[in-house]
């Protein structure tokens, strides 16, 4: 297929909803230009972003003079536009495995990690900033729900319950996984796709939040099967030159990850 032009991806650190579409990007082989946005110090809501992005979220595509946003129709975009390895099974059935958890990954488990996440890295990283900079940011934000989420994660009003609930989803979240790759290889079925992207971004972080969030949802003991699928991921090269875009926010070791015990 002949391309006309690279995409621009503009990112934070490549996990969660930005490694969704940078991890598409490298197994596919594309060779894109790389923006970094800095999520913490709101890089997303300044003027010159808004002006790629009015919404003001991130990841955000541009290609072919067409602004894409939203990770997950991102991925599918890249999949689908670029040549390379299919990331998309050919099985209709096999699709609609996919489909049905990046679903499940993006409307239930995602926003109860990112939730868990926001209240126990992102508020603390940014609450000590000067209170008329942070009233000033939190203002420029263009959506009404990202500035309800920000103002709850700078000023820790995540109430007990909403933290409790979304704790309950992703331990629920994480037994549905496990049963899934119990009988599969993939998260799909038996090749590498979308879903693995997907729920990668997820699932790596939660072996590490055991105790310092209080959230012992995916470990050894408990998730042995996943554990495994996420130390296949790790060892796809695609991982590495992903995160080689990272600027030291993600502090976590590939080579640990792939020879870490699991018994």
């Amino acid at each position: 297929m002949k391309m006309t032009e690279k995409p621009t991806l503009y990112h934070w650190e490549p996990n969660a909803n930005s490694g969704k579409p940078m991890l598409a990007l490298e197994e596919k082989c594309v060779t894109y230009d790389s923006v970094y946005i800095d999520m913490l110090s709101f890089d997303q809501h300044k003027p010159e972003y808004l002006a790629i992005n009015p919404m003001g979220t991130i990841p955000a595509m541009v290609h072919e003079g067409r602004l894409m946003n939203e990770s997950t129709a991102i991925m599918e975009y890249v999949d689908a536009r670029f040549d390379g390895p299919k990331l998309r099974p050919r099985d209709p059935a096999k699709r609609w495995k996919m489909r049905w958890w990046m679903k499940y990954c993006d409307q239930y488990y995602g926003p109860s990690c990112s939730m868990i996440g926001w209240e126990m890295f992102v508020g603390p990283s940014v609450r000590q900033r000067d209170p008329d900079e942070l009233k000033a940011r939190i203002d420029a934000i263009p959506l009404a729900e990202r500035r309800i989420a920000w103002t709850k994660a700078i000023y820790g009003k995540f109430s007990a319950e909403e933290l409790a609930e979304s704790r309950r989803r992703v331990m629920q979240g994480s037994a549905l996984l496990e049963k899934n790759l119990e009988k599969n290889e993939w998260v799909a079925g038996d090749e590498f796709s979308l879903a693995d992207i997907n729920a990668f971004n997820l699932v790596y972080i939660l072996p590490h939040m055991a105790e310092t969030m209080n959230l012992p949802s995916v470990g050894v003991e408990r998730t042995p099967m996943t554990m495994r699928w996420l130390k296949r991921v790790y060892r796809r090269p695609t991982i590495r030159s992903t995160w080689a875009r990272s600027r030291g926010g993600l502090h976590i070791d590939i080579d640990d990850e792939i020879n870490r015990d699991l018994g």
